[in-house]
């Protein structure tokens, strides 16, 4: 490994071609490590993703033996270790020699799987100036040091990597505003025209309703009215789904205004002060949407009780209705495609999603989000 100057170039050369390929973390990751241990000739890695909060993540992985491999890499997500106490305390700023792996340690102390001969490992941040992103770890059965030139190296790569975090993380936020710009300009399309168009129906059905003595006429009349009122309710609750108004002031008046647009009254509970990242403020109003509007549809009920409880670490929803209610197995899919979207909504948020229902004894959905 990085016997030469110019081998090394060529290595550096190789990664950042593939760092510069991709726009998918995870699918970066899992390429650029493959590629590492391929050109360096190390045979184990894996990378640690995370976040402020300190939660930790898996995100790529290479030939670990069975003893971190096994019941789905649980030995690699839980309890404690060195190298991630270091990163978290702030004393693993640089390439590092890991003396020993507690989880290998740990695992060959307690005979819970074969190692083939994996002891000691390698460990780097992976940084882009001041933000941090993860760890990357590296090593080969029976390797127990590293030189300074194959740590130089690594830190080279990691930095290679950080950097390349940084600008995914760059462009998806990009991304979410171009996003953003877009449905807010479809928003105002669907206003300023279908929106205008719909209330002209209905108002022209309502005054030949009144010009005519027929009662055929009449009846037909009144229900391209209906119609039309429907599809302007419809229309309305999109150009809401668009461009929430009144979000600008919070997700507790954005719910409110929501709620009270589809006819529902919501009595809100807060405990705790709100201040959320966008992509969790976002997920969450969408996943209130569909909370009320599902109440709206299926409950028969025209109040929703709303508790909301705030933390540093978390924000949890309890959407409470006294309406109709249904049978709820959990053991079976859920029931409409409104449930499905709350639930899958809140797992990419890598939240938790709790249903209770009994007929005629309303339903509760609560929704617990990390950040």
């Amino acid at each position: 490994m990085g016997e030469n100057h110019l081998s090394d170039l060529q290595i550096l050369k190789e990664i950042a071609e593939l760092l510069n390929r991709g726009t998918d973390p995870y699918i970066v990751l899992s390429e650029v490590l493959k590629k590492l241990l391929h050109v360096t000739g190390l045979q184990t890695g894996w990378i640690f993703l995370i976040d402020d909060s300190g939660r930790l993540e898996l995100a790529a992985k290479e030939n670990l033996p069975p003893a971190l491999s096994q019941s789905n890499y649980t030995p690699m997500c839980s309890g404690d270790c060195w190298c991630i106490d270091r990163y978290s305390d702030g004393r693993l700023d640089k390439a590092t020699n890991i003396i020993e792996c507690k989880r290998l340690e740990d695992a060959i102390e307690r005979k819970t799987g074969d190692t083939r001969g994996l002891t000691h490992h390698a460990t780097v941040p992976l940084k882009a100036g001041d933000e941090k992103f993860g760890i990357l770890n590296v090593g080969s059965p029976f390797k127990k040091h590293f030189t300074n030139g194959e740590l130089a190296l690594l830190e080279s790569v990691a930095l290679q990597i950080g950097t390349a975090l940084k600008r995914i993380k760059l462009t998806h936020k990009d991304q979410e505003i171009a996003l953003a710009a877009e449905r807010n300009r479809l928003a105002r399309d669907l206003h300023d025209s279908v929106n205008q168009l719909l209330f002209s129906l209905s108002l022209t059905a309502s005054g030949g309703k009144e010009m005519t003595d027929k009662r055929e006429v009449k009846e037909t009349f009144g229900y391209i009215q209906d119609l039309a009122q429907e599809a302007l309710n419809e229309m309305r609750a999109l150009i809401w789904q668009l461009r929430p108004r009144g979000l600008e002031k919070g997700i507790v008046s954005a719910l409110c205004s929501y709620g009270e647009m589809l006819g529902l009254t919501v009595n809100i509970k807060v405990n705790g002060v709100i201040h959320l990242p966008c992509a969790i403020e976002e997920g969450i109003w969408r996943i209130g949407q569909e909370a009320l509007a599902n109440c709206k549809k299926h409950s028969g009920q025209s109040i929703v009780d709303l508790s909301i409880e705030a933390s540093e670490t978390y924000i949890m929803l309890i959407f409470k209705d006294k309406g109709s209610g249904f049978i709820y197995d959990d053991t079976k899919e859920l029931p409409s495609l409104g449930l499905k979207s709350m639930k899958n909504r809140t797992k990419s948020l890598a939240g938790s999603f709790k249903l209770k229902s009994n007929p005629g004894k309303g339903t509760t959905v609560q929704v617990k989000i990390p950040f």
